[in-house]
Formats: structure tokens, C-alpha cells, sequence
């Protein structure tokens, strides 16, 4: 895709923004005169769905927020306010400042019109495979952050299906590639994870997927060492997504974790020359407490013992 889009002019790049947006206003319906056949306009339920998500905000707030004109907010607030659907209230904070707040009747009156919104959308994604539905999200979380201009976001959770294997994948390339690690580093991470899916007891052990834009980035395990000790395993984070805090959340997760779990003291086995992961480590209060040479993954290496209290 990268090489096709260079080879496109800025014209023919707006073109291909205005024909999208031509494709999707029409696909989702908002070309109609009134939403959802109701008796209001796509901009009132916009108005009555940010005062019942957000709380109550002033006209002000509502104009910078949808970027409309403050005559017509003013008309179309009053022609709600007229219908009993919002009301205008004194400011909690500030005693001069008026707010605008949605009433009850508002209230019953969005719920249905949300509702209805939201079968449409579900319909419209059970009309695609499971993958195309995640691919359709994960393209519009990433041109909504595009052209935000905001940070890259990331989330953390639960392992799915499918992840185990990536999890292989990806890190056994990520170390070919960086460090030139051979087979038997692959080796070792599916034998890891392989013993976790088989003896996987939540009350004592947990996994962490990163995501980013739809795709895995990185993760963490933590499994019993003993009836105290936890142990760290395989932590990574793909190239792609670092420099935005994914190491230091998955590290803070496990010890949050397994202090939860009862554990008093966690343990981690990683190799001198994974310098940034041990940085994180020792920033997170670990102390290294034993190291000796190693024949390991095709290279000399110095493996370590870290350690902290819980």
C-alpha cells in the first residue's frame, strides 16, 4: 500500500479522501433528512447524546465541540428546550455560568434512537467475517488518530485465540533479527507457552497482550515460581511501538498482579545484552542477584537472575 500511495499526487490523494467520505456518508445513512426516520435532525441527537455522555456543558462547550455555527446552536437549543428535552441549569462550579442539561424526557426520548443506532452498526459488522471486522475498526481508530494528531494509543488485555502464536512469531523474529538469536531461542519460547496454555491456572498466573492499531505488539507472562515467588517471563515490545510506556505498563502490571496473588517476591531470568529490558527492570525495583556465561541461542552470552520483594 505504501508504494502505491507514493506514487499518487496530493490531488489525487484528496480525491481518494472525497470519494471515501462520499462511500461512507451514504453507507452509514446520515444523507437522510432526519435520523433514523425520527422527528430530529442528525446535529439535535448529536447535542442530546453529548449532554447525556458527557454531563451537563455550556453553549460554548457544545460549539467548539461539533464546530457549528453559536446562532444556529442557539436556535436549535432553544427549539429543545421548548420540547422539555434539555434544560438550562446553574453551573455547580460556577454560579454565572449556565449549563445545558438533558432531561428526563430527553432522556427516553435518545435511548431508543442510540439503540436503534447501535443494532445498525452491529448489523452492518455481522455482515463481515470476523477478521474484516476487526480489520474495518482497527482502520478507523487509525485514521481517527491520524488526523487527531494525537499520541499513538495502546491498550493492554487478555490473550484471544490465535495470540499464542503470535506471541511465538513475533518475538522469535524480533531476536533473529535484533540480536541474531537462532532456532533454539524459538524453541524455548514455544515450549513456554506451550507449558502456559496446558497449566494455566488463573488464580496465580496471567498473561498480557499489547495492542496497537489492531495488532499485537508486545506481552508479558507471569507464572508460579513457588507457593511465593513469581516469575517474569518473556516480556517484549516490538520495535514499532516503542518509546510509548508498553515495557514499563507490562511491568507494572505483573507486580501489581502478583501481589494481588499473594506472592512475596518476584523473580526474571533475561541475558546482559538486552539493555533496555533491563533498564526497566531495575527501574521497577529489581536487583540483579546472580549472573554467569552462557552457550545460548548461538551466541556467548551472559545470563542474570533479577529479583525484588513484593
Amino acid at each position: 500500500m505504501d508504494s502505491i500511495m507514493s506514487s499518487t499526487s496530493l490531488v489525487e490523494r484528496a480525491g481518494i479522501i472525497r470519494g471515501f467520505n462520499r462511500f461512507y456518508t451514504h453507507q452509514i445513512g446520515v444523507l437522510q433528512e432526519h435520523l433514523l426516520q425520527s422527528a430530529f435532525s442528525l446535529t439535535e441527537i448529536r447535542v442530546m447524546y453529548e449532554l447525556s455522555s458527557r454531563g451537563d456543558l455550556t453553549s460554548a462547550d457544545l460549539c467548539q465541540m461539533l464546530g457549528l455555527d453559536a446562532g444556529y446552536l442557539s436556535r436549535l437549543i432553544s427549539g429543545l428546550e421548548r420540547q422539555g428535552l434539555i434544560q438550562k441549569v446553574r453551573s455547580t462550579t460556577d454560579a454565572r455560568a449556565v449549563q445545558l442539561h438533558l432531561s428526563d424526557l430527553g432522556r427516553s426520548v435518545l435511548t431508543p434512537l442510540e439503540q436503534k443506532t447501535q443494532d445498525e452498526v452491529i448489523a452492518l459488522l455481522e455482515a463481515l467475517p470476523e477478521p474484516q471486522q476487526q480489520q474495518l475498526t482497527a482502520a478507523m481508530q487509525r485514521i481517527q488518530t491520524l488526523l487527531q494528531g494525537t499520541p499513538p494509543r495502546f491498550l493492554l488485555r487478555d490473550p484471544q485465540p490465535g495470540d499464542m502464536g503470535l506471541v511465538v512469531q513475533r518475538q522469535s523474529a524480533l531476536y533473529a533479527r535484533e540480536y541474531h538469536w537462532n532456532w533454539e531461542f524459538e524453541a524455548l519460547v514455544a515450549e513456554i507457552v506451550a507449558k502456559y496454555l496446558r497449566e494455566f491456572d488463573p488464580s496465580c498466573e496471567r498473561c498480557w497482550i499489547a495492542e496497537k492499531d489492531g495488532e499485537v505488539v508486545g506481552s508479558v507472562f507471569v507464572v508460579r515460581h513457588d507457593d511465593s515467588t513469581a516469575k517474569l517471563r518473556m516480556l517484549y515490545v516490538d520495535a514499532s511501538a516503542r518509546g510509548m510506556g508498553i515495557g514499563q505498563r507490562l511491568v507494572d502490571e505483573c507486580l501489581r498482579f502478583a501481589r494481588h496473588a499473594g506472592y512475596k517476591r518476584m523473580v526474571l531470568w533475561t541475558m546482559s545484552a538486552l539493555v533496555d529490558a533491563r533498564k526497566l527492570y531495575q527501574k521497577a525495583g529489581f536487583e540483579l542477584v546472580e549472573e554467569e556465561p552462557t552457550a545460548s541461542f548461538g551466541k556467548e552470552l551472559i545470563s542474570q537472575t533479577w529479583a525484588r520483594d513484593l
